[in-house]
C-alpha cells in the first residue's frame, strides 16, 4: 500500500503561502488534497468553514487538545490555536496532502512524519515587505500587523530547519521553484 505524502508549505503571515498552495492545488498534474486545519479564530469574509479552516470555539479547541485530537498544535497568538486534526490525516487514506500551516505546527509534521514530508519555508523579501503585505490586505489592525511582524522575526529564524526555503520575491517565479521541488518529491 502507498503512503500518503505530506506537502508542508509554512511561512509568516503575508508571505503568500495561502497564494501557492492554492495555485498547487489547482494543478491536476499533482493531485494533492488539501489538510484542513482547525482554528479558533473567527472567520476572514469569503472564509467557509470546513473548507478554509474548522472555525471551533476556543473551549472547544481546548477539549480536543485534552482528547489528543491534534497531530499537532500550537497557540500561535494569544488565544487564538490552530491545529491538524488526526481525523485529516485518517481521510486522506493513501492520498498527498498539502498542509498551509504556521512554522511551529510545519516543523511538528517533519518531526512527527519525517520519511513522508517535504517541508518549505516561504520567506518574505523583508520584513518591510511583509509590513505592506499586511496592510494592503486590509483585514489586520495596526496592533495586529505589529503582532504578526513580531512573530515574524521570530519564525524566520526557524527557517534553516525546513527542507527548503523559497524567497517569494516575485510570485510566478516563487511558485515556479515551489512547483518543481513539490513535483519532484510526488515522482521520486
Amino acid at each position: 500500500m502507498k503512503k500518503s505524502k505530506f506537502i508542508v508549505i509554512a511561512a509568516p503571515s503575508g508571505s503568500g503561502k495561502t497564494t501557492i498552495v492554492h495555485k498547487l492545488l489547482n494543478e491536476k498534474k499533482l493531485g494533492l488534497f488539501f489538510s484542513i486545519s482547525a482554528t479558533s479564530r473567527k472567520p476572514r469574509k469569503n472564509e467557509k468553514d470546513g473548507e478554509n479552516y474548522f472555525f471551533i470555539s476556543k473551549k472547544e479547541f481546548i477539549r480536543k487538545i485534552s482528547n489528543n485530537e491534534f497531530v499537532e498544535w500550537e497557540e500561535v497568538y494569544e488565544g487564538v490555536f490552530y491545529g491538524t486534526l488526526f481525523s485529516e490525516l485518517e481521510n486522506a487514506k493513501e492520498k498527498n496532502l498539502i498542509f498551509d500551516i504556521d512554522v511551529i505546527g510545519g516543523l511538528n509534521i517533519k518531526r512527527k512524519f519525517k520519511n513522508q514530508s517535504l517541508t518549505i519555508f516561504i520567506k518574505p523579501p523583508s520584513l518591510a515587505e511583509l509590513e505592506m503585505r499586511l496592510k494592503n490586505r486590509n483585514s489586520d489592525t495596526d496592533s495586529n500587523i505589529k503582532i504578526r511582524i513580531d512573530k515574524a522575526k521570530d519564525e524566520m529564524l526557524l527557517a534553516d530547519k525546513f527542507d527548503y526555503i523559497v524567497e517569494n520575491d516575485i510570485l510566478e517565479k516563487s511558485y515556479k521553484e515551489v512547483f518543481r521541488i513539490v513535483n519532484n518529491f510526488i515522482n521520486e
